[in-house]
């Protein structure tokens, strides 16, 4: 028996030299939480990023001449403010419309779809796109592979975008000839020609750019495109509510110009970017130019206080 004994100890003693280390119980595995919870919170310390560089941008702008604006005669038609404010909205909620049919969002996805359309504004082009993305990636209940859908949409939000553009230079060619310099109105076609031609070039390598079925992808477009159509006739809408006597054809001249002004992806604030060209094509001492650049300012004021009280309630929410 003794004999027994030992044969029998060696032989587990044996058998658990040669088997693999196992953790001795949960306290093991707590040290690995740390590390595991960082790689799920990228997309929330993104967000947090984002914010703040929104924030900065808002600031900096408000701070450095943007408020001029402010000082220059203020429309007193209540009919600019519901335009411009319709205006505005029309973009996030038109992504909002796009991304419910896609992911079925709920009314409270209109927050960082809010937060997408001011950091594209005021950080850099499709900055807005990024924190989307990390916000849908901490919502995996929504979509398990969100970046195709999010990248389909910003594209095909450029190609509408840029479509409606050239539809309007065209409609301005015969009025911007008489406003613009000759090498300035050359500048800006050619400006529309490369634009398009991305565009083109997008659409012929199709099947390797989107992932979405096609007939999502025209449905997308033509969202967007009526959304192009719906922002610019708001806009258009509130200018005539604050300066009814000015021609149509300056309107739309105008309006081409922003158009054109929004398509520069790496230009931050562009409403600034192109109250600053409606200011040199009009001149300074003229309303309309003072009413463009209240026009910026107050955009920038609005995108100040959606998303002061939007990051307040994504706080409260503890979803950045």
């Amino acid at each position: 028996m003794p004999h027994l004994d030992s044969g029998h100890r060696m032989t587990t003693a044996t058998a658990d030299a040669s088997a693999p280390a196992l953790p001795s119980g949960p306290a093991d595995l707590a040290g690995l939480e740390p590390v595991e919870r960082i790689k799920r919170r990228w997309p929330f310390w993104l967000g947090v990023a984002v914010t703040l560089l929104m924030v900065a941008g808002i600031a900096r702008k408000l701070l450095d001449g943007g408020l001029a604006g402010l000082e220059e005669s203020i429309p007193d038609s209540p009919l600019f403010y519901i335009a411009f404010f319709a205006a505005y909205m029309a973009l996030p909620l038109g992504d909002w419309v796009i991304f419910r049919k896609l992911w079925r969002l709920p009314v409270s996805g209109i927050v960082p779809i809010v937060k997408k359309t001011v950091a594209n504004d005021v950080v850099f082009g499709y900055s807005g796109e990024a924190y989307f993305y990390a916000w849908a990636r901490q919502h995996a209940n929504l979509t398990a592979t969100p970046f195709g859908a999010v990248k389909d949409v910003s594209i095909l939000s450029a190609i509408a975008g840029n479509a409606f553009t050239l539809i309007l230079l065209v409609l301005a060619v015969p009025f911007a000839s008489q406003l613009l310099p000759d090498d300035m109105a050359k500048n800006v076609m050619g400006s529309a020609a490369i634009i398009m031609g991305i565009s083109l070039l997008v659409i012929l390598l199709g099947k390797r750019v989107f992932s979405l079925t096609k007939g999502l992808l025209w449905w997308i477009f033509g969202a967007h495109f009526v959304r192009s159509i719906l922002q610019q006739v708001l806009t258009a809408a509130a200018w005539y509510f604050a300066l009814p006597d000015v021609p149509w054809a300056i309107w739309l001249v105008l309006g081409a110009t922003r158009m054109l002004v929004g398509r520069l992806p790496l230009i931050p604030q562009k409403e600034m970017v192109f109250a600053t060209f409606a200011i040199l094509l009009i001149g300074h001492d003229d309303v309309l130019s003072s009413m463009i650049a209240f026009t910026a300012t107050l955009t920038l004021l609005v995108h100040m206080t959606l998303l002061g009280s939007l990051s307040i309630y994504s706080i409260s929410r503890k979803d950045i």
